[in-house]
């Protein structure tokens, strides 16, 4: 399986401080917003990497990252979104990347404290379709919310004003290589994007979605509250970890 970040887009409602960085690149805690997502992939044992960037500032991820070294990678793999077309159109330009392989899209604000390593081993056994995370929310209306029948996902409606249920459709997906057959058949929303929920909605309709529930806290960090929640939130995990992590190295020095 092969893993995509996007990190395009120019991030206008973190603006002035996007005006001389990309987004995906302000501090979390301690460290810049796009080794959380690379993190996730790689703890996942997805080792095959293409970051889609954008903006004037999109050379910096070269520099920043270079081939992955910091994060046990052999290389990254790079492309580059003009203009701001929406979550799908990102995805689009990783067809060349993919080359019919399963893929795992996570957007490059997503933040998670737990690990997504089981989702995509039972990915990999799914013989077609798509899986998305869920996870349960107070403000489902500010997301894609999972309208959930049984064990199925009969659909998904993007910032509903009466969500359907409280489970938010996180930004990790996991496709099959139909995906781009199916973003070429989308129409601009009334936002003028590609949306990535009418390419849920396409699998839901074939039969194919599955989806996992995703443990542990999940946040994005596209606003002024929402990169101050994930930098506390990643905080207190660290503060939380370190005193166990330390209890654990004397027991091994005993």
């Amino acid at each position: 399986m092969k893993g995509i970040i996007l990190a395009g887009g120019l991030g206008s409602r973190l603006r002035p401080l996007t005006k001389v960085t990309n987004k995906h690149l302000l501090p979390i805690y301690d460290k810049p917003m796009i080794y959380y997502p690379i993190q996730t992939l790689v703890e996942a044992g997805i080792q095959d990497l293409l970051i889609v960037t954008g903006g004037r500032n999109s050379g910096d991820f070269l520099r920043l990252l270079a081939n992955g070294k910091e994060f046990g990678l052999k290389h990254i793999n790079y492309t580059y979104q003009e203009g701001e077309g929406g979550i799908a159109e990102a995805l689009a330009l990783a067809e060349h990347f993919s080359d019919g392989d399963q893929i795992c899209v996570i957007l490059g604000d997503n933040i998670i404290e737990g690990s997504i390593a089981s989702a995509v081993a039972d990915f990999k056994k799914q013989q077609r379709g798509a899986k998305i995370l869920l996870k349960e929310v107070h403000d489902a209306e500010r997301f894609g919310v999972a309208e959930i029948v049984g064990s199925k996902i009969v659909g998904i409606e993007e910032k509903p004003v009466k969500p359907k249920s409280k489970y938010a459709v996180t930004g990790i997906y996991m496709y099959d290589g139909s995906v781009f057959d199916k973003t070429r058949t989308l129409k601009p929303s009334a936002r003028g994007e590609l949306e990535i929920t009418d390419v849920n909605n396409a699998y839901i309709r074939e039969g194919t979605m599955t989806f996992n529930y995703l443990d542990g806290w999940w946040t994005d960090a596209g606003t002024f509250e929402s990169l101050l929640r994930a930098a506390n939130l990643v905080e207190e995990t660290q503060k939380l970890r370190s005193p166990a992590m330390a209890a654990a190295a004397g027991r091994d020095c005993e």
